[in-house]
């Protein structure tokens, strides 16, 4: 599933063609994807100007200007994809109608964004712009790791008599929005910390270390454009190449790439995910 860097490298790519036009169309060719589409949803749309794309944890959304937000999540094979930009983003054509193309927006400034989702996996939503705060998908959300709340003290108190791993604890949404396995096996990596030590004991110089790691590695995934693994493609149809990156995500078995360490990479199941990590570098 596209993590934090994924859905963020979507929105900005979304963002030219998107915001400050109206939608002169909206295609609904489906009743739902993973849960049922809002009631009404193309007849809601068409007429609307997107004043403004922002994104939250893994949702980008839509601020439309008669009140209401467009949620779009992106699910395990979801694209968001712009043909037609005038403003010479983009140099694809309008293509034909895909089997899975489930929604289609068309703008006044003639660009389209079509929402294709092989697996239906994916969800959208409209919600009362003023209550957004308040929809069940995002207001159980912590932080995001770039702003001023995700800081030291912070992530301390959450972990501090947590007995569960601190790459499970890293997962929780509630704690830190946006994260998930890829980037949480890369930090704890660069950290030194075993996927597999209890959160509460971890200790205030390593819990110091993880917050400017966790932001830094979700910046140098998003400027080069996130990991494409399966289905991730950008708004232009491009493929991200962080995952050339990875230290040790995706590795098991290959060499540790410290120089000083002659441990390869293992991996091992924790509620049902693989977390990589390097059992010399990591403690």
């Amino acid at each position: 599933m596209p993590e934090l860097p994924e859905v963020e490298t979507v929105m900005r790519g979304l963002a030219p063609s998107m915001t400050g036009a109206v939608i002169t169309n909206a295609h609904v060719n489906r009743p739902n994807l993973r849960w049922p589409f809002p009631e009404n949803m193309a007849d809601r749309l068409t007429g609307q100007r997107v004043e403004r794309l922002t994104r939250r944890s893994k949702y980008i959304l839509a601020t439309l200007n008669g009140g209401e937000t467009l949620l779009i999540h992106l699910g395990m094979s979801g694209r968001m994809l712009v043909s037609g930009d005038p403003l010479g983003q983009f140099v694809h054509d309008h293509p034909a109608q895909q089997k899975h193309d489930h929604v289609v927006l068309e703008f006044d400034n003639g660009a389209k964004v079509t929402f294709n989702d092989p697996r239906r996996f994916g969800a959208m939503d409209l919600i009362e712009t003023a209550k957004l705060e308040d929809h069940p998908l995002l207001k159980v959300l912590g932080p995001e790791p770039f702003s001023n709340s995700f800081n030291e003290s912070y992530l301390g108190q959450r972990i501090s008599n947590k007995k569960s791993p601190i790459k499970s604890v890293l997962l929780d949404q509630s704690v830190v929005a946006g994260l998930g396995n890829i980037y949480v096996c890369e930090v704890l990596y660069k950290t030194g910390i075993h996927p597999a030590r209890l959160a509460n004991d971890i200790s205030p110089q390593e819990t110091a270390k993880l917050i400017p790691t966790i932001c830094t590695v979700l910046e140098a995934a998003i400027q080069a454009g996130g990991s494409s693994l399966r289905d991730f493609r950008q708004a232009d149809g491009e493929l991200g190449y962080f995952q050339h990156s990875f230290d040790v995500y995706g590795r098991e078995q290959e060499k540790c790439k410290n120089t000083e360490c002659s441990s390869k990479i293992e991996r091992l199941v924790q509620s049902g995910r693989s977390s990589f990590f390097c059992p010399s570098c990591q403690r």
